[in-house]
């Protein structure tokens, strides 16, 4: 149904500068973006104008200009570093004569070149389906014939309208499907809320080293490159807190400037991960010019989603791309960690991250002496499983005396349990 370019293909990038910052984009980021999309870019046309041209969006003369540079290097495809309207796109690719490509749906490629899972999957097919459902018509008359032959004679529907219509169907049958994934994630979310097990949710702009530091806190093998939405399927791994105790980590997908709204909704389920968490690591490039704009935009996407009133903790990653810079904690006035500079590709300043963490997590913290007779074996491993035991000794009729310290509502836990009465084991 859609008509792509190929990852390798040869393109002519256009930019335009405007003076509204809702509109201006970043020329540095789109080229990032051509790379991770596997796309070699022959020239760059850039410009400035107010507004967008309603025609071609960057002007007659300038229009002209690319249609030139796409027949001096023989591009294949024209990739636009903004949001094209239908028509607009319709009118440059008979200019050029050659595929044209906005902000868009270039995004929208990458994620599907990036989705491994079959819920990451699903959920770009579906974005894509909503931004192409404007664009079923190309240019080619074929589109607007009315089927023929035997059986089809008649006014009929014509090919585009068959068109929309089995892409309506697909993308009701994709709704379904994520529908039955959505309910496996509220499963396993009211699984750890019943256990009491806390959500940490690293988000931040793409590229900012949200995996590096995800792999290197949980020991895991989540792919880490250094390009645009290396990461898209959000993974959760367990992790150990000290004084905090078992706590759930989730690595999600970048934000980026003028995320695409159809992105965003197919996203959703995903993203209830970070808007359910109890605290979001916001993961920053310390060393980028444009972080201060980077949070602005990340800060939008989170109120987007419904989660801007999540508590934050700040990670200012890649302290080691800057001269002078130590890795510590930053508190507020009442002493809470607000920040933690560290180095997520060096390992430098994890053990304070994890620190930061125990003091915002932290719970009321219980701690007893224990007595447990032969028979709780199986309730003595579970406090090794926890990680909680201090010291054990054994009496002379064989009794387990053990030293406990763990967060107030594992102890809870605990209690609740039934093959065992805990509180007859404690000793006062």
């Amino acid at each position: 149904m859609f008509d792509r370019y190929q990852a390798g293909e040869q393109a002519i990038l256009v930019h335009l500068d405007f003076p509204d910052d809702n509109t201006r984009e970043d020329l540095q980021e789109f080229e990032m973006l051509v790379s991770s999309a596997g796309v070699n870019a022959l020239n760059t046309v850039t410009g400035k104008r107010n507004t967008p041209h309603p025609k071609y969006f960057v002007g007659t003369g300038k229009a002209q200009e690319v249609a030139e540079a796409v027949r001096m290097y023989d591009a294949n495809v024209v990739l636009f570093n903004h949001s094209l309207a239908p028509s607009q796109e319709k009118n440059i690719e008979a200019l050029c004569e050659c595929r044209v490509i906005d902000r868009t749906t270039l995004i929208l490629d990458i994620f599907a070149q990036r989705a491994r899972t079959h819920e990451g999957k699903l959920q770009v097919e579906l974005a894509q389906l909503r931004h192409m459902s404007t664009r079923l018509i190309r240019g080619w008359t074929h589109l607007e014939r009315q089927k023929g032959g035997i059986g089809l004679r008649g006014p009929g529907e014509t090919q585009l309208e068959t068109d929309r219509r089995l892409l309506h169907e697909r993308m009701v049958n994709i709704r379904k499907r994520l529908g039955k994934v959505e309910k496996q994630r509220q499963q396993g979310r009211r699984a750890r809320t019943r256990a009491e097990i806390p959500t940490i949710s690293l988000v931040g702009y793409t590229n900012a080293g949200k995996s590096t530091l995800f792999n290197h806190i949980t020991r895991a093998d989540v792919y880490a490159a250094d390009q645009l939405f290396a990461t898209l399927d959000p993974t959760l791994r367990k992790i150990e807190v000290e004084d905090v105790g078992r706590v759930i980590l989730a690595d999600t997908v970048g934000f980026i400037r003028h995320l695409p709204h159809d992105l965003v909704a197919a996203f959703k389920a995903t993203l209830t991960e970070t808007r359910e968490a109890e605290l979001l690591l916001h993961v920053i490039d310390i060393s980028d010019e444009r972080r201060s704009e980077n949070i602005e935009q990340v800060e939008e996407v989170l109120k987007e989603i419904e989660a801007g009133d999540v508590p934050q903790l700040l990670i200012c990653n890649k302290i080691d791309c800057l001269d002078d810079v130590e890795p510590r904690i930053d508190r507020d006035e009442l002493g809470m960690p607000i920040r933690v500079w560290l180095s997520a590709q060096q390992g430098i300043g994890i053990e304070l991250l994890f620190i930061a963490l125990a003091e915002r997590l932290g719970k009321q913290i219980v701690q007893h002496q224990l007595c447990l007779p032969p028979s709780a074996g199986k309730f003595r491993g579970q406090l090794y499983e926890l990680n909680c035991i201090l010291d054990e000794s054994y009496d002379e009729q064989g009794n387990c005396l053990v030293n406990i310290k763990l967060p107030l509502r594992e102890w809870n836990r605990l209690l609740k349990q039934d093959e065992v009465e805990i509180e007859h084991f404690i000793q006062t």
